[in-house]
């Protein structure tokens, strides 16, 4: 498994190269905004990422994290792999994983999330991108199409995280 070093310097996050084969943009551009949600975590305070700045109490540093971590395991494993679901939120409590649970700290949870990210990135590494499962039903889902939705989720996400530093201490930009 690949364990990555967790960003807290925009120096430390992968460049995205200008030029490149698909896999290469398309893992180049997800690496890059895996590296700016850590970057935008570094130096909150555990009282601050756990602190909702919007009206939804989900709204949380900590909380964007920890979803992040569980999206990646679904759409990696459990899609594509068709692994059981290990992720806490379920059809009776589906925001589950965007909830800090005592004990859970915005340290653990990034490494949690690097190390998720490097499962993901070891198995789409070992996919044809035209690699293609059934999906729910009669569907099919290629790691193609993954890894384009976690860039967009991703990308989704890095913008809520930066409404959230924002808000909580000022910080803006990378």
């Amino acid at each position: 498994m690949t364990v990555t070093k967790i960003v807290t310097k925009p120096e430390e996050r992968v460049d995205i190269a200008f030029t490149g084969d698909e896999r290469t943009l398309l893992t180049g551009f997800l690496d890059y905004l895996r590296g700016t949600i850590e970057l935008k975590c570094a130096g909150l305070s555990e009282e601050d990422a756990r602190r909702s700045t919007l009206p939804s109490p989900l709204n949380t540093a900590a909380g964007i994290v920890k979803h992040l971590r569980w999206v990646e395991h679904y759409w990696f494993e459990v899609a594509l792999l068709g692994r059981p679901m290990a992720a806490p939120y379920t059809r009776e409590d589906p925001d589950a994983d965007w909830r800090i649970e005592p004990g859970e700290t915005i340290s653990g949870l990034l490494a949690d999330y690097a190390e998720q990210c490097g499962v993901s990135r070891d198995i789409a590494a070992g996919l044809d991108l035209d690699h293609e499962v059934a999906f729910r039903g009669d569907q099919r889902l290629s790691t193609r199409w993954v890894l384009i939705h976690m860039i967009e989720e991703t990308g989704r996400h890095a913008g809520h995280l930066d409404v959230v530093r924002e808000l909580l201490d000022g910080v803006t930009g990378e």
